[in-house]
């Protein structure tokens, strides 16, 4: 399958995670494509024996973080390989699972309620969110929120959303704050709040951070 494939290949070609962060912790969650840069975890509110779906969790390491303040969490990966590479590190810990699927398939053909999702520059970038918010909206508690971060689209010389280019694994959905804002509406979300994180130097490019409340 060319998706697959292509995610794959990307699996294979990416460094693996530092040890330790730099202020010496084991596990962290890194929402933007700097190092020990933004918001942490508390953004997510109270995660003791909270259920969380990480959609896109590559190697797991975003997830093993929030395993090791209770909350149950579930980690989907369309990469063969990243199941293999979470495992073998963070196998170890309570409370953590990882799955190879795509994630609207797996979104479709499992049940139970979700309190949080989360996709740091993951599928929610790479999947029609009027296919995928749905999705996640079904499955999220009263109380439950969705919470994902990507590159902002750039300013100028944006191409069409949705443009299929190599294959679907590269597709983006590029979208604007205020257009997030809509669609998440559209899909059922009754809050919604986005925003641009600056970058840590005036020469790089931010992060979208969008919540989005049931």
């Amino acid at each position: 399958m060319e998706v697959v494939a292509a995610w794959e290949r990307y699996a294979q070609e990416r460094t693996p995670r530092r040890d330790t962060n730099a202020s010496g912790a084991k596990t962290w969650l890194n929402w933007t494509q700097y190092a020990d840069h933004g918001p942490d975890e508390s953004i997510l509110g109270e995660l003791q024996g909270r259920t969380v779906l990480e959609l896109g969790c590559g190697t797991g390491c975003n997830l093993a973080h929030l395993a090791t303040l209770g909350a149950e969490c579930i980690g989907v990966d369309i990469a063969p390989s990243q199941r293999e590479k979470a495992v073998a590190r963070w196998g170890h810990l309570p409370g953590l699972t990882f799955h190879t699927a795509e994630v609207t398939d797996y979104l479709s053909r499992t049940d139970g309620p979700l309190d949080v999702v989360l996709s740091v520059f993951g599928p929610v970038w790479f999947t029609d969110p009027e296919q995928l918010l749905p999705l996640i909206r079904k499955r999220l508690s009263p109380a439950g929120v969705l919470v994902f971060s990507h590159k902002p689209p750039p300013l100028e010389g944006r191409e069409p959303v949705g443009t299929l280019r190599e294959a679907k694994a590269v597709t983006r959905w590029e979208h604007p704050p205020e257009e997030w804002s809509a669609l998440l509406r559209s899909a059922g979300f009754s809050d919604t709040e986005a925003e641009i994180i600056p970058p840590p130097e005036e020469t790089g490019t931010g992060t979208l951070l969008v919540h989005a409340y049931a």
